[in-house]
């Protein structure tokens, strides 16, 4: 008997320091940091989805019609300027230009025969000018058969990379048929489109300032370009239906890592004046939107979709969800949901990006 009534009183103070310990673990667990968002002057750095152009790109077609009898390059071969591609079989063409000369030899004959006999009053001076209008007529046609003739050979316009070669020797080319295309990709264009506003603070901040026209480059492998590119033109008109305008911009491209058709990102750094700001890590993300945890005057989280105008780091630029003074949850954002009722301590939003990575400047 008395070792079921030690067995009970064991079993009753063991439950008690259970229930204890959870009670304190789930009081402990409830504890949250909270903190605002703050208003600062900074800059971030913004992405611009943008297409790659090379300098010079220009389709090569054939200017006469024949049967290809050349290929002199390959695919993805540097060639210079003047150097000779492909031939296109020149035997008629040259044909043409010999009895060109030949007409051309007869017309200076005929000339020369009308002239002497008109010097002895034999003919009149219009049978000399009717030889001299048909000798004129035989060296444009002569003319014009070498022209023809030069149009079988198709040379380089420019430095640069051959692209693909759709047609191969003996092929039949049309007049205008496509050979291949020509990069200059010595340096290389990003176009990208920018919103009014960002605009207009671009240009607002552009005057008197050293380099604000310099971007970078992020290509599709996530990997900055080493090297640093400047905005040169701006359109002059605004897309009605997006409210964008497009910028270009020109990088160097010594290495000929960019190639024309590439697609990557243009990294614009913009200043702002009293940003809303906040950590990342007081976000979480959902279909695309990021959301925050906004604290009520009950103490309860309700989730609140917020947009993001600007990254810096470990920190958001927010434009629209937010206002200065709402509370925001920090820490246990993946452990509380809507309508839990929290009991949390409050940080100050300088101290909370003095303690992170970097801080906003």
């Amino acid at each position: 008997m008395k070792r079921v009534i030690l067995f009970k009183s064991l079993f009753i103070l063991l439950y008690a320091t259970s229930c204890k310990s959870t009670k304190e673990e789930k009081e402990e667990a409830g504890k949250y940091t909270v903190t605002s968002p703050i208003r600062l002057d900074t800059s971030f750095t913004k992405e611009y989805v943008s297409q790659i152009r090379s300098i010079r790109n220009i389709e090569i077609r054939a200017q006469e019609k024949g049967f290809l009898q050349n290929i002199y390059v390959d695919e993805g071969q540097y060639v210079k300027a003047g150097q000779l591609l492909f031939r296109i079989m020149p035997k008629m063409y040259e044909a043409e230009v010999l009895k060109a000369e030949a007409e051309t030899k007869a017309a200076e004959i005929e000339l020369q025969n009308t002239t002497a006999l008109v010097e002895k009053n034999v003919v009149s001076k219009n049978e000399q000018a009717m030889a001299q209008a048909k000798l004129d007529q035989a060296k444009a046609e002569r003319q014009l058969a070498k022209l023809h003739l030069s149009f079988t050979e198709i040379r380089a316009p420019f430095d640069g990379t051959i692209d693909r070669l759709p047609k191969k020797i003996g092929s039949l080319i049309d007049e205008g048929e496509l050979l291949t295309s020509l990069s200059d990709n010595s340096e290389m264009f990003a176009y990208f489109n920018v919103s009014e506003p960002e605009y207009l603070e671009y240009q607002a901040n552009a005057k008197g300032k050293v380099n604000h026209n310099k971007v970078g480059l992020l290509l599709a492998n996530n990997r900055p370009l080493q090297y640093k590119g400047v905005i040169e033109t701006i359109e002059s008109e605004f897309d009605n239906e997006t409210g964008n305008i497009a910028f270009r911009a020109k990088f160097p491209n010594p290495d000929k890592l960019l190639k024309h058709g590439e697609t990557g990102k243009v990294l614009l750094t913009l200043p702002v004046t009293k940003a809303l700001i906040i950590p990342q890590k007081a976000t979480y993300e959902l279909q695309d939107k990021k959301f925050v945890f906004v604290i009520d005057k009950n103490n309860v989280v309700k989730s609140r979709n917020i947009t993001v105008s600007g990254v810096l780091p470990d920190l958001y630029v927010v434009s629209e969800g937010l206002s200065d003074d709402e509370r925001i949850l920090l820490e246990g954002v993946q452990k509380v949901k809507d309508d839990d009722k929290i009991a949390y301590e409050f940080q100050k939003p300088e101290e909370v990006i003095n303690h992170l990575r970097l801080k906003a400047e």
